[in-house]
């Protein structure tokens, strides 16, 4: 049975749906200003390991994923650079999509964006300013914490410091005190171009306001699922909480399952410091996006994990080492009996079951993984290591498609000259000299094998 660790009892739960054998589950998506970091794919590998988990113990999933197109952020990047705010969030919206099939994330069943869902909004706030939960200033709406007895549950805080009005605007919310948030904001010659004519006057929404509208049109309320990172448990999940449940009287969301920070050399990511990462210069420099994701894994996810280099690198090495260790089994007649082809091995399939069903014990279920290759008696391998890579996404059983350089080639070409020719000397320097460059070259009958190392 499977547990998990809910952020708003502060213990883990057994996993109980609101309908029998469907999940219904909303992600915070990337805010697309620029794009995503190692940090954003942290959080959004957990969301698709917790999918991928689900729908391995046969529940039908919907997941939504949210696109914030409109913030203070992208609303600054956009007036920067003298782009439409549409114009200037596609570029970003369009990267986030191909990282997440670089990374292999599963595809949500749908990606609502915030400036598709306005009308929605207004009817939220209205609904909040009738029930008085809510109150007009000069600069916009806001939602009064005081007024909804139960503001702090999720992020364990106290309102007893809260001075009366004490509000905040921006987006770039204080993490320390609870505060009185903008629920929509009366348009000021910052926006630019970019507000909306309404009923509650010329403005645009609050970041809040926006994931509580997107996650209950597409799932209902209350839902199954929410997940994110750490980061977002105060203010901005607090906050939804509150708003959805002035609103309507019922509760929220059932489980919250939030993931830890990711740190860089042991300290928090951040472009002062230079140890800030996207996921586009992790691939530029040369790795693997799904070794980057079996390091996510390497860790559980309500732990912190440090990247360095160094880390990815050994992860990348011990990644490409289990793709070749399960390659070798499909490929060796001796190792793998024809029969075993339709087999799982129950017995580390449980074993596999059991870390999952733990909170999503990923570290533990990967090691249960090399068990099962190291295990030379175990039948039933390939389809077991198929199973477990439902979840584990890596694509394991993928034969990779090696694009060898051509300065390889050539030099495979020189060598095939100097065996000709009898000039056993020099074919090996120049075998030598292939492997000194990463790659290897066997020769067979079917002529000569080039694979890298």
């Amino acid at each position: 049975m499977l547990k998990l660790y809910n952020t708003l009892t502060r213990k883990k739960e057994e996993f109980k749906p609101i309908k029998k054998g469907q999940v219904g589950m909303y992600s915070c998506g990337l805010t697309v200003y620029n794009y995503g970091h190692i940090g954003n794919y942290r959080a959004f590998v957990a969301s698709d390991i917790l999918r991928r988990y689900l729908e391995f113990l046969s529940y039908k999933v919907k997941k939504i994923v949210n696109i914030t197109d409109v913030d203070d952020k992208t609303i600054k990047g956009s007036i920067k650079e003298g782009k439409s705010l549409k114009e200037y969030t596609s570029v970003y919206e369009k990267a986030f999509f191909e990282d997440e099939k670089a990374m292999n994330i599963k595809k949500a069943d749908k990606y609502p964006k915030a400036t598709e869902h306005i009308k929605e909004m207004i009817e939220l706030i209205s609904k909040l300013l009738e029930k008085k939960y809510a109150y007009k200033t000069e600069d916009g709406i806001y939602f009064n914490v005081k007024k909804f007895k139960d503001y702090g549950k999720l992020a364990k805080i106290k309102l007893k410091n809260l001075k009366e009005g004490a509000r905040i605007n921006n987006d770039e919310y204080d993490k320390e005190n609870a505060k009185d948030f903008a629920l929509w904001k009366f348009y000021t010659n910052e926006d630019g171009n970019v507000f909306w004519e309404t009923k509650l006057g010329k403005g645009r929404p609050g970041w809040h306001i926006e994931c509580s509208v997107m996650s209950t049109k597409h799932l209902g309320q209350p839902f199954d699922i929410h997940t994110g990172g750490i980061d977002l448990v105060f203010p901005h999940h607090e906050n939804e909480i509150a708003q959805s449940e002035a609103a309507t009287g019922k509760k929220f969301v059932n489980y919250w399952v939030h993931n830890e920070w990711i740190m860089v050399d042991g300290k928090k990511m951040s472009k002062s410091l230079g140890n800030y990462y996207t996921l586009r210069d992790i691939i530029k420099t040369g790795y693997n996006p799904l070794a980057l994701r079996y390091f996510y894994l390497t860790g559980h996810y309500k732990t912190q994990l440090d990247f360095t280099l160094d880390n990815l690198k050994n992860a990348q090495n011990s990644y490409e080492r289990l793709k070749r260790i399960i390659g070798s089994l499909s490929e060796d007649n001796k190792t793998l009996k024809k029969e075993d082809d339709k087999k799982v091995n129950k017995e580390y399939l449980e074993e596999f079951e059991k870390a999952m069903n733990d909170d999503l014990n990923t570290p533990e279920a990967l090691q249960v993984l090399w068990k099962l290759l190291r295990d030379e008696k175990a039948d039933g391998k390939i389809q077991t290591i198929k199973k477990m890579d439902e979840v584990f996404g890596l694509d394991l059983l993928k034969k990779e498609k090696i694009v060898i350089p051509n300065n390889i080639k050539k030099l495979v070409d020189e060598r095939e000259k100097a065996r000709k020719n009898k000039d056993w000397k020099k074919a090996d320097e120049i075998r030598n000299k292939i492997k000194g460059s990463g790659y290897k070259i066997d020769d067979t009958n079917d002529g000569v094998k080039i694979s890298k190392i």
